[in-house]
């Protein structure tokens, strides 16, 4: 068996992972996905930059320049970077850096340039958003968390969701994305073949390469690094011809709650972040990605239906028929979580300003605190007819 890192693939994965994840991007109810058409380069030689052939000969390391080894070490940062900005769909921006940032530099500490460079082109940091994805279809046997600490919390929430909104959820998958998924030869031949579109040996071939990489980098933490799963989305129903329909879902990844419970909120961010991502369920069935703005791409109809699926959030988390969390405690927690909001206000996937999120949130609760006495809960439709005339209001500088 070759060396795994004398191979080279591009991962077209995390182009499609923009436009299906996170930004939760409008689809018909039942759609069609075309599987693409990708090609891969590979070499029989790595053409390293200088100084990495010390990754590859260990009796080459000492001859390697630690101002070197320093200039590598901004580059792995500043390319490592751009991978989590593309898989959040954030766009750079005059932000300052948040928590979370700081978290996932310091989880990133240990990762030399090959380890970022293999991770991304094996297609390592897409298998785990993919898999669960294409073939995790049934809530059932679900657990979340690495250890199932959370699955008692999410599983409940879901289901108090279901109850609370006014929508047919019945059909919604919740799954987990598990970065464990690497260590399964199996589950990586089968993702390997949808997105690459390989025969099996090369697949096979593939799958043997990314086990040998978890065994040699343990910075990779035998593919448990949060990195892999830092992520929660999302997702209508479609048709994809490989496995085919593939059910409406919201996936919660393990690296995005392990990140917040590092943070300190452990005890509010599952259940807000679902919340969330059960508001864009709302907005897919009631075609709210349709309504208002016939231009789709531009950055409004995206901050729209980020802001809303705030809303619908923060009503549920502070009503007092739905998680009836302290509001204080919730706001403590969106204010880290929207951190990762953007200032590209050009940019198409524009979520929405810091400012303009926690807005938007204030609003669904003062909402659900007015509601608190009569134990009124609006209706869906209702809702985002109201979110709709305050938009102009909440995004004004």
């Amino acid at each position: 068996m070759k060396n795994f890192k004398t191979y080279l693939r591009p991962s077209w994965g995390l182009t499609l992972l923009a436009v299906l994840l996170f930004t939760a991007c409008e689809m018909e109810q039942i759609q069609t996905l075309d599987q693409p058409d990708v090609q891969r380069s590979k070499m029989d030689k790595f053409d390293l930059p200088d100084g990495y052939e010390s990754r590859i000969n260990p009796e080459l390391r000492s001859s390697d320049p630690n101002g070197r080894q320093q200039e590598i070490g901004q580059q792995t940062d500043t390319y490592y970077r751009e991978i989590v900005r593309q898989a959040m769909a954030v766009e750079p921006s005059d932000c300052e850096p948040t928590e979370f940032d700081a978290w996932i530099s310091g989880e990133l500490e240990d990762w030399e340039f090959f380890d970022i460079f293999f991770a991304s082109y094996s297609g390592m940091l897409d298998f785990p958003t993919y898999d669960a994805l294409f073939f995790e279809n049934s809530s059932e046997g679900q657990y979340f968390g690495k250890n199932g600490e959370y699955t008692q919390s999410m599983v409940k929430t879901f289901k108090d969701l279901k109850r609370f909104w006014t929508i047919d959820s019945e059909g919604i998958v919740l799954a987990a994305m598990h970065g464990n998924m690497l260590q399964d030869r199996d589950k990586l031949i089968r993702i390997d073949q949808i997105l690459f579109n390989d025969d099996l040996p090369t697949a096979e071939n593939w799958a043997d390469l990314i086990l040998q990489a978890l065994e040699e980098v343990p910075a990779y933490r035998n593919g448990e690094h949060p990195i892999f799963t830092l992520n929660a989305f999302a997702q209508s129903a479609f048709f994809f011809p490989p496995v085919g329909i593939v059910p409406s879902k919201i996936i919660m990844g393990d690296g995005i709650l392990e990140g917040y419970e590092a943070l300190g909120f452990g005890d509010v961010a599952p259940q807000a972040i679902l919340a969330h991502e059960f508001g864009h369920h709302i907005q897919f069935q009631l075609g709210l990605f349709e309504e208002g703005l016939e231009d789709e791409d531009i950055p409004e109809a995206t901050r729209r239906t980020e802001l809303m699926a705030d809303a619908y959030s923060a009503y549920y988390l502070s009503h007092a028929k739905g998680a009836t969390m302290q509001w204080k405690r919730v706001q403590q927690f969106l204010e880290v979580f929207f951190s990762i909001g953007d200032c590209g206000f050009a940019n198409p996937g524009h979520h929405g300003t810091p400012l303009q999120r926690m807005a938007a949130a204030e609003w669904g609760y003062e909402l659900a605190n007015s509601a608190k006495k009569q134990g009124h809960i609006m209706g869906s439709q209702e809702f985002a007819d109201l979110f709709d005339a305050a938009l102009p209001e909440l995004v004004a500088p």
